[in-house]
Order: C-alpha cells, then sequence, then structure tokens
C-alpha cells in the first residue's frame, strides 16, 4: 500500500468519524432535557377507554392478575331484526367472498359449523372482526361501526345455531373416498 493510499484511507475514516459525532450530537440535541437528580420512571401506555378489549379469562394469568379487558355483550343477540340486517351486511360488505355465500367456508373459513378457530363467544367473533386474524381475515375495525359488527356477529352465530354439522369420523374406521 503506498503512502497516498493510506492517506486518503485515513481521510475516509476521519469523514466517518465526523459524520457519526455530528449523527450522535443531533440524536442527543432531540431529547428532552432531565432535571437533576429526578429518576427516569418508565409509564405504561395509556389504553383510550373506548378501545375493546375481550378479557380471556381462560388465559394462564401469572401472579393471580386478572387479564386487560372488558366483558363484552353483545347488544343485538337474539333479536331476529338484527340477524336479518346482519345476512344483508355479510353480502355487502362482501363477506361471501372469503366465507362462501352460505358462510359455509371458501378461501376462509365456515361460520356456520359451529367451530371457531379464535373462539366463539360473541365478544370473541366481535374482536375477530374488528382486530382481524392472522394470515388472512382483515382487520374492518376502521371500516365497519361496532353496531354493524355486532349484527354480522348475531347473524353468524345464528347460522349454526340447533344444527348438528359433524363431519369428523370418530368411529376411527378408514373412510374410503370414491370419486376425483
Amino acid at each position: 500500500m503506498t503512502r497516498s493510499e493510506r492517506i486518503a484511507g485515513a481521510g475516509v475514516a476521519l469523514v466517518a468519524l465526523l459524520a457519526l459525532a455530528e449523527a450522535c450530537r443531533e440524536s442527543s440535541a432531540a431529547e428532552p432535557p432531565r432535571q437533576q437528580g429526578a429518576a427516569r420512571t418508565t409509564r405504561p401506555a395509556r389504553v383510550d377507554s373506548t378501545t375493546p378489549f375481550v378479557a380471556h379469562v381462560e388465559h394462564i394469568r401469572p401472579g393471580d392478575t386478572a387479564p386487560r379487558g372488558v366483558t363484552m355483550r353483545n347488544p343485538y343477540a337474539g333479536s331476529a331484526q338484527a340477524v336479518a340486517t346482519g345476512a344483508k351486511l355479510f353480502l355487502s360488505y362482501n363477506c361471501v367472498d372469503c366465507h362462501g355465500v352460505d358462510a359455509s367456508g371458501a378461501m376462509g373459513p365456515s361460520l356456520a359449523d359451529g367451530r371457531w378457530h379464535f373462539g366463539g363467544e360473541d365478544a370473541e367473533v366481535f374482536e375477530s372482526i374488528y382486530q382481524g386474524r392472522p394470515e388472512g381475515m382483515p382487520a374492518w375495525g376502521s371500516t365497519i361501526q361496532p353496531e354493524q359488527i355486532w349484527m354480522l356477529v348475531a347473524y353468524v352465530k345464528s347460522l349454526s345455531a340447533g344444527k348438528d354439522v359433524t363431519s369428523e369420523n370418530f368411529t376411527g374406521r378408514t373412510v374410503e373416498r370414491v370419486g376425483h
């Protein structure tokens, strides 16, 4: 390595060091000044009281601390009019594109068989619609009003009411499939 190459390398290193020092100075200037002798405290993030969090009581509670959340109740549970409106909303919000016309499943899971991957209580179904779920279910909470989500819940829950839709073989026998 020649003398001029070493000088050029040292110059590049000096420029990089100066740029780093400037970046550190700018980030420390952006911090609010601390009072002398004051201990830094960390405050928990504020949660808007209107944000629905479902309390899942079946979760493990370390330290016997109750899970954060509220118990949500569907104001339209049992209302035939809400179920009818929910059916119209199911069509108008294109739920049929993923869940099928009769909600028996298509690209998305069936909503008519009484099996719920993320819980089948009204509040849990509300939470699935409002917040979305991994790998497919979009979050509709910013698009659909909570009252309409509750009507969708009433409709979806009515689909499996009183039906025995068992589709699995629990006898242990081999089931022969015919066709394609």
